[in-house]
């Protein structure tokens, strides 16, 4: 007869505590589209970028969750200008990296780090030069 030993870890849950991504440039023409700002406020600064600040082209960026709502602003700023903006859209993948930390202080588990991939979005709103 053969008795079999498990040796098991102990079980931590683990909550995130922090997510990082690489950073991507900021100009002053990039708009990064997020969820938690008013829809109408993401597109108004959009159209203020456009409009009155002197830019020819801007770069809408989601990520995740808000690539939805990023292909929306452009379409939005896309119909507001009766066509004359043209839309060149690229996705790409990006390497997120979570912070876990354990949820019960208490417990002994070290902190570790969660490496994923999201989908993002970037969105080149323009108007095209005239022929």
């Amino acid at each position: 007869m053969c008795s079999f030993f498990i040796w098991a870890q102990p079980l931590y849950i683990y909550t995130p505590s922090d997510t990082h991504r690489r950073k991507l440039p900021k100009r002053r023409n990039d708009v990064y589209v997020n969820m938690k700002t008013d829809f109408r406020a993401q597109l108004a600064r959009c159209q203020k970028l456009l409009e009155g600040g002197g830019h020819r082209e801007i770069c809408v960026h989601g990520l995740g969750l808000a690539i939805n709502r990023a292909i929306n602003i452009a379409l939005q700023l896309q119909a507001s200008s009766q066509g004359a903006l043209q839309l060149a859209a690229n996705t790409s993948t990006v390497e997120l990296v979570d912070d876990l930390e354990p949820e019960d202080p208490d417990e002994a588990g070290e902190p570790m780090t969660r490496t994923r991939n999201n989908s993002a979005i970037h969105i080149k709103v323009f108007y095209p030069d005239p022929q």
